[in-house]
């Protein structure tokens, strides 16, 4: 059943020095962590970051060939666009030399506003999402029609907790942020006691801003987001703007309703903004002003928030080249355009047909898993299969591409100007939408993204061409790998339809309760277990993971590893895993020496396979609901059976967790 010129394990990432039963994860990862060692200009590094940096290489050369081709001296062609805009980013000479000027019309802007809603609404149009956001997107209860939303605003550090719980590296990092705030102001000509000033007025008010956002958990739950009124009714509750001023200045009308975020942010909103002196909150807009454009003026502005933001949090020692710093923006920006001609050369139709298949192996093996659920009711077991059918599955490119005809690039403006009109061609198209139904064939990934998604609202897995490609993807792989890289990352993603969030949304994607009740709180008995063990989790020194928040990628981890091994078993023709034990316990005669089953979890660990800076890893607990790679390997596996068969794991070993402390969700 192997075929012999297909390819197994890459020994050189394993350290052979360490028994699997000891920490699997140095095992199967240990030699690529030292062959690959942290680059000075990376918080982590891992095999995402590796082939990541590949792809932007294959960006580069793409980039760089359009700026040679003739259509790029044609004003409005992509070829013109891509290659302008890149080019005004490597131009770190005229950056230089015009300082703050490009920044002069928007601080001019807010210094002349005397309405705030007014203000706001400019503010929001491709400036920064300061104070509360607004934006369209479909209806949590009738997924297929786009409605208006509001909710939260943004904070500059990302994270509530930096502001509010008191601690070495929490005071380290505001102290920092203090510093930086009165650098870029110092960058704009502001004299030092307008800078203390600034400085002070920005951090009252976000520390204030904080105490009213969600908790990380709390934005974990669907139904905290889902508030629905009449926009007549939600003016009324919420007068923090006058809204019809506020919504005019942005294009848009003929509101009916709003779903409301967040509703005791917005109350709290209510009650604190009025408490404000205009020049508080014009100092704020301008800080924000300036931080959100820092990556588009001069070296000096670059260097100030690299200190911040990747330096001081991160841990980061040097920044990335000039090159990939402006190799982003056209990326981001015509991410669709470059995404076309990225997968017409890199992205073969084979590759596609085989995800494709392998897909179907898995929708079909999760359908198993369903049915033999002792845990779920039949009623709600129907209801699950019909989510499942429904699916849609999204890979490689989007059969519509975007069209960004209307974005135009001007080389004799600043690079800031450019960019800027776009956000507002961004911003306004996504208005745009308000009122119509969704489009389904719309992408939320550009091709060249080296990621996946599952949308609960869409009930779609989506899978670009970024991630079709080793080690997550390899047609010439044994088969064992590619269930055990993407095959697992693919029931990942159709497992989050059924994880703490996205089982709150039925097969059409509206938000709604449609499992048993007794359901639900056997699931939330075997989660909660889940949790514990996760919390249970020393990452750093007094610092421990955060199940609750890593709950959702945990159960799908774990469930993705599981319905893979069904799809795979399926694939070869096996019924279930006893008719397979003689083929996935004996070494098939690939130069790897391991046996079918041990390649399948070898190639999911080496998935995680990176090295990661101390203060990263405070980061991401605060800010990321992955687990760290060591414990979606480690902690993921030790509840799973056949891995501890297939390499004979006892009770002696430390990866050894008891049968009856084992947590198997899907």
């Amino acid at each position: 059943m192997i075929s012999k010129d297909k390819h197994g394990v890459d020994c050189a990432n394993l350290d052979k020095n360490i028994d699997p039963a000891d920490d699997f994860y140095e095992y199967a990862c240990g030699g690529w962590k030292k062959a690959h060692p942290l680059p000075a200009e990376h918080s982590r590094y891992g095999m995402f970051d590796l082939l990541r940096e590949e792809n932007r290489k294959k960006l580069r050369t793409l980039v760089e060939e359009l700026g040679q081709d003739s259509d790029s001296r044609i004003t409005g062609t992509v070829a013109q666009k891509v290659s302008d805009l890149f080019a005004q980013g490597m131009d770190m000479e005229r950056r230089n030399r015009e300082g703050a000027a490009p920044l002069r019309p928007q601080l001019d802007h807010i210094a002349a506003a005397s309405d705030f809603s007014e203000l706001l609404a400019w503010a929001h149009n491709g400036i920064t999402g300061t104070f509360l956001s607004t934006g369209v997107g479909p209806d949590p209860k009738d997924s297929g029609m786009n409605i208006m939303h509001a909710g939260e605003g943004g904070l500059g550090l990302g994270d509530r907790d930096y502001y509010l719980v008191d601690n070495d590296n929490n005071r380290r990092i505001l102290d920092a942020y203090k510093t930086y705030i009165r650098r870029i102001m110092e960058l704009i000509g502001y004299p030092e006691s307008d800078r203390d000033r600034v400085c002070d007025n920005v951090m009252r008010i976000e520390t204030e801003l904080a105490r009213y956002k969600k908790t990380r958990e709390e934005r974990r739950d669907p139904t905290k987001s889902y508030y629905m009124l009449a926009y007549e009714d939600f003016k009324k509750e919420f007068p923090v703007l006058d809204w019809d001023r506020y919504f005019a200045t942005l294009g848009v009308r003929d509101i009916d309703r709003i779903n409301v975020g967040s509703r005791n942010y917005l109350a709290r909103l209510t009650e604190y903004l009025p408490t404000l002196g205009i020049q508080e909150i014009k100092d704020y807009l301008v800080f924000q002003a300036v931080d959100g454009a820092t990556g588009l003026l001069s070296e000096d502005f670059f260097n100030a928030s690299f200190q911040m933001y990747d330096v001081t949090m991160s841990g980061i020692e040097e920044p990335e080249p000039l090159w990939k710093r402006a190799l982003g923006v056209p990326g981001s920006m015509l991410g669709e355009a470059i995404g076309q001609l990225y997968v017409k050369r890199w992205f073969p139709e084979e590759n596609k047909t085989y995800v494709r298949s392998l897909v179907e192996n898995l929708r079909h093996a999760l359908a198993d898993h369903i049915k033999s659920l002792a845990w779920m009711s039949e009623p709600t077991k129907t209801k699950a299969l019909e989510k499942l059918a429904g699916l849609t599955v999204k890979i490689g490119y989007p059969d519509k591409w975007k069209d960004y005809s209307a974005i135009t690039v001007d080389p004799g403006l600043p690079y800031l100007e450019n960019v800027y009109r776009a956000s507002v061609w961004y911003v306004q198209d996504n208005y745009s939408k308000m009122g119509k139904p969704v489009d389904k064939e719309e992408w939320f990934m550009f091709p060249q993204t080296v990621n996946a998604y599952y949308s609960p609202q869409n009930n779609e897995i989506c899978f670009p061409a970024g991630i079709l490609q080793p080690p997550y993807f390899d047609i010439t792989a044994d088969d064992a790998m590619n269930y055990g890289a993407i095959g697992v990352v693919i029931g990942h993603e159709m497992t989050h339809g059924f994880d703490d969030q996205g089982r709150r949304f039925d097969s059409h994607g509206n938000l709604h309760e449609w499992w048993a009740k007794e359901d639900a709180e056997r699931f939330n008995a075997l989660a909660d277990r889940l949790v514990q063990q996760f919390d249970e989790v020393e990452v750093a020194p007094g610092t421990h993971a955060n199940g609750r928040y890593t709950l959702g990628e945990n159960i799908a981890d774990q469930g993705g590893l599981r319905i893979a091994l069904t799809a795979w078993l399926r694939f070869l023709g096996y019924g279930d895993l006893e008719a397979a034990r003689d083929f996935l316990t004996t070494p098939d005669g690939l130069a790897d020496g391991f046996t079918p089953l041990q390649r399948f979890y070898l190639a999911y660990a080496m998935l995680w396979a990176g090295n990661i800076r101390p203060e990263e890893i405070l980061v991401r607990v605060q800010s990321d609901p992955h687990s760290l790679g060591r414990q979606r390997v480690n902690t993921t596996l030790s509840n799973i059976d056949e891995f501890y068969k297939a390499f004979s794991i006892t009770a002696q070993s430390p990866l050894w967790r008891e049968e009856d402390r084992r947590t198997i969700i899907w």
